[in-house]
């Protein structure tokens, strides 16, 4: 999924971005972590059989993501 495909299949609400703002700030995650989380997320809602990317969506993928940088530190 290319920047061009994120902007149409992973639109966020208000509350949600700043959610992953948040993260990626606390957590000093780049660029590239905030695409990896959108799609992931994009993945997870898919699997819920969900419209839209919720916060829960969100959360769960900064989870993983965490978890990842955890294991190769």
């Amino acid at each position: 999924m290319g920047t061009r495909d994120l902007k149409m299949w992973c639109v966020l609400d208000e509350a949600t971005l700043e959610l992953l703002k948040m993260a990626m700030a606390e957590l000093k995650l780049s660029a590239r972590a905030y695409d990896r989380i959108l799609k992931v997320a994009r993945t997870i809602a898919d699997l819920a059989a969900a419209e839209r990317i919720s916060s829960d969506h969100i959360s769960e993928a900064i989870q993983y993501r965490s978890l990842d940088r955890q294991l190769w530190a």
